[in-house]
């Protein structure tokens, strides 16, 4: 098979690694792709987001299948403009992509079905959003209804804090943002295979989103990750699909606009409940590292499964393994920081199917590794047990000679003893 993975970051890199491990795949392209990719896969200069490019990319090299990593390609239609050229692509149409495109919209979809999830408002205007803040009071959480990227959101633990927030939101002309209630409890991400109104989970994991350690610090996205999450028992798995999976995918075929391909649904947990955080249409990242770290070769028979429409006949045949991924990032992130350092050390480290350092924001130029992004690096490992996991991502991380780069020391410690 000659496959094309649309993308640039750890997702991608982690994607590719685990496509290379299947004897299927003969080619593989990675557009733009980044310095690890570039080890893996042919790199191939194109805008993602161009549909009409992306497709005669895709016929012009025979691609079997497309594999598209970041939500901007899918809510643009490039899934669409492939399967009406006839390519196989694993992503959803721009119309169902709207499940992570517009938060107001995934809103509609939880009342329609009847999905617990957070209270809520939609405001296109600062004025009635400044009201309704100084009405319901905080803590509150306010979120760009848009892309973006992860990092859209404040968490606001005051109402001045909420203020300002808006305030950044509609500081540029046609901005809109949805406020909802705080929910409590423990965080996770749950990832669903979809066809229609077929559903296979694929696995649960819990990433860190706040830059320090302590989960303190701005929101990023993402500092680290572990799979499974502890907290996504049996019993929370069952209701999580039965009373929020299954009614979204419903209700999507019911409006004429079916899911396909990877769901990732961020929950809140809090007495064995689990209410809807949000929707993604796509692999989390850095929570990508970590499933593709236990999925190994079999991730591509199940991303090509659910391409070609034959996700029934799928099955998952998981470990019991764990993987913990650590972020290095650069010294700044998310705010500003520098591009160009040199990063040393890499060629020494183990590239194996329990320990792997993923590469997002990096090049190769004249042979040296330079750093090129916010998140830069992913160091992870597998592992029988999350503690064994840990300790070998962790020494990945210690190994990396980049004195500008940082990261988190604590990752995994919701779980870890």
């Amino acid at each position: 098979m000659n496959i094309l993975i649309l993308g640039g970051g750890g997702r991608e890199h982690a994607m590719a690694w685990a496509v290379r491990q299947n004897p299927k795949c003969d080619r593989l392209i990675v557009a733009p792709g980044n310095g690890g990719t570039a080890a893996i896969a042919d790199p191939a200069q194109l805008d993602i987001e161009d549909a009409s490019r992306v497709a005669a990319v895709a016929k012009r090299e025979k691609i079997d299948l497309v594999l598209v990593g970041p939500e901007a390609p899918l809510v643009a239609g490039v899934a669409d403009r492939l399967k009406a050229e006839g390519v196989t692509v694993f992503g959803p149409t721009a119309a169902a992509a709207q499940l992570e495109g517009s938060k107001a919209f995934t809103k509609g979809i939880c009342d329609a079905a009847s999905v617990p999830t957070a209270a809520w408002a939609r405001f296109d205007d600062a004025a009635p959003a400044h009201s309704y803040i100084d009405q319901v009071g905080a803590p509150i959480v306010v979120k760009a209804d848009g892309l973006a990227a992860g990092k859209g959101v404040t968490v606001a633990e005051t109402a001045e804090a909420a203020h300002d927030a808006l305030d950044a939101l509609f500081a540029d002309p046609g901005g809109s943002c949805v406020i909802e209630e705080m929910l409590t409890g423990e965080e996770a991400s749950f990832f669903v295979l979809c066809q229609g109104e077929t559903a296979l989970p694929l696995g649960t994991a819990q990433d860190h989103k706040r830059a320090f350690d302590g989960d303190l610090g701005p929101n990023t996205g993402g500092m680290g990750a572990y799979s499974p999450a502890p907290v996504m028992t049996e019993t929370v798995t069952a209701r999580a699909m039965d009373e929020i999976i299954r009614p979204t995918l419903a209700e999507m075929a019911r409006r004429g606009t079916p899911f396909e391909g990877i769901l990732y649904a961020g929950l809140m947990i809090e007495d064995g409940a689990p209410k809807l955080i949000e929707y993604n249409v796509r692999f989390g990242d850095p929570e990508a590292q970590v499933l593709m770290m236990r999925l190994g070769a079999q991730a591509l028979d199940l991303m090509q499964a659910c391409a070609e429409g034959r996700l029934k006949e799928a099955r998952v045949n998981w470990a019991d393994d764990h993987a913990l991924c650590v972020v290095l990032a650069a010294e700044g992130y998310p705010g500003a920081y520098e591009k160009g350092s040199r990063i040393n050390g890499l060629s020494a480290l183990p590239q194996t199917s329990d320990r792997m350092v993923f590469h997002a924001g990096t090049a190769l130029e004249d042979g040296a590794t330079l750093a090129t992004g916010g998140r830069v690096l992913t160091a992870t490992a597998r592992g029988a047990s999350l503690q064994e996991a840990h300790d070998k991502a962790y020494d990945l991380a210690r190994r990396i000679d980049w004195p500008e780069g940082r990261f988190r020391s604590d990752i995994g410690w919701r779980a870890l003893p």
